[in-house]
């Protein structure tokens, strides 16, 4: 079974399904529907990346030594 997750707002009791899985399915599927507790983050308006973005941290002058932290 494969799992595939996106983010809907149904409307007249319809929830619309991504362009890019409109011809993927052909057969009958099995839906599970979460409902989202928090309003906080519209996540129809941000895309998934949006949770990862990474950490910016300067290393320039910071000693590394293997065996030190080996040791520890």
């Amino acid at each position: 079974m494969q799992a595939y997750e996106f983010y809907a707002m149904p409307r007249n009791g319809v929830i619309p399904m991504p362009e890019q899985y409109a011809g993927k399915f052909t057969k009958r599927i099995k839906v599970i529907l979460l409902e989202q507790t928090s309003e906080a983050v519209d996540y129809n308006e941000q895309k998934r990346t949006d949770f990862l973005s990474p950490i910016s941290i300067d290393t320039r002058g910071w000693k590394f030594d293997k065996e030190e932290a080996n040791e520890r």
